[in-house]
């Protein structure tokens, strides 16, 4: 197989990438030039928002095609448009964001979508990825494949919400931990959606698909007491209630990476329908390797943790935590 990779050298990417050199194919990575590929890999350089900046891709064939953007669907339009008499199909890696809010539990790939445009350059993350959906549809139509990845972790992360736990929890002392403690999550390995797309793309699959674990693939106690096997800190996880940590003004997802208290966003990021993609030979770890290799991954980066330019720093502040945790034991 021949695969050209938009991106490939951070995170979803370089998993895409790493997988299909694994397998013998043929992978050429289309990059700014700012990481370098995987070894193995040929570059090509270009700035796909730039003017012509996709000149390295006027001339060769593929078999397959992933792009991982999430930026102006302009510039899905303009790259699927240029491939699409060249490649065989195109795969994107979209998001459950594309879903209008909220999402029941047990949304399928049916449900009702954001408005968005091919065409267009200022929108949000939700109308960025439908309107990077439409592009690659414009251009491949069929042979087109939607990948509505939902939380993504495991090495070579770099929005930082995994990173955190490890790191803070490595840091040892207590730990501000949130409730409830059997709380289900539902999120996909990188390196597990790497491996399902390059399946999808042998097997010429198209349209949209969910691409998480099954709801309940791991608890938010199983991930935080597996970061703390992982690290091998002391730290003391003090499970807290929802409520109070929502009335001390901790925001879920961005001061407390990964954790939404349970209700309807939760709903909308941990309980979609994945039967589609399982039937279709999704695979997904478990929560202990996902954590210790990205653990793994992290300690041989030597504390420098690597950080998306286009997304904000998640984490609690230290001596937030420090409040937070100190007002809970003056209740008790």
């Amino acid at each position: 197989m021949r695969l050209l990779m938009l991106g490939g050298t951070e995170f979803v990417g370089r998993a895409v990438t790493e997988a299909a050199l694994a397998r013998g194919w043929e992978v050429a990575v289309f990059h700014r030039g700012r990481h370098a590929p995987p070894p193995g890999a040929t570059a090509l350089h270009g700035d796909r928002i730039a003017p012509g900046g996709l000149a390295a891709l006027e001339h060769g064939e593929w078999d397959a095609v992933v792009d991982t953007w999430s930026g102006a669907p302009a510039a899905v339009r303009a790259a699927a448009g240029l491939l699409a008499d060249r490649a065989r199909s195109y795969l994107y890696v979209s998001s459950r964001s594309v879903y209008t809010y909220p999402a029941r539990a047990g949304l399928a790939e049916d449900g009702p979508l954001v408005d968005a445009s091919p065409d267009s350059v200022d929108v949000d993350y939700a109308q960025a990825k439908r309107g990077g959906e439409l592009a690659a549809l414009s251009a491949f139509g069929d042979r087109a494949l939607l990948a509505r990845a939902g939380l993504i972790l495991g090495p070579y992360e770099n929005i930082g919400r995994l990173p955190w736990w490890l790191t803070r929890i490595a840091r040892g002392g207590p730990v501000l931990a949130p409730g409830p403690r059997d709380l289900p999550l539902q999120y996909i390995d990188a390196r597990d959606l790497a491996t399902w797309l390059l399946d999808a793309a042998e097997r010429g699959l198209g349209g949209p698909y969910n691409l998480v674990s099954p709801p309940g693939h791991t608890t938010m106690g199983e991930l935080l007491e597996t970061c703390v096997r992982a690290t091998g800190s002391p730290a003391e996880l003090h499970w807290t209630d929802p409520d109070r940590i929502l009335a001390a003004d901790i925001a879920p997802w961005t001061d407390l990476p990964i954790w939404l208290p349970p209700g309807e966003l939760h709903d909308t990021l941990h309980r979609a329908d994945v039967s589609k993609a399982a039937a279709a030979g999704l695979r997904c770890r478990p929560i202990t390797d996902t954590v210790t290799d990205t653990w793994a991954w992290l300690r041989g980066l030597g504390g420098a943790v690597p950080q998306r330019a286009d997304r904000p720093r998640v984490g609690l502040d230290p001596q937030r935590e420090a409040e937070v945790l100190a007002a809970q034991r003056q209740r008790q």
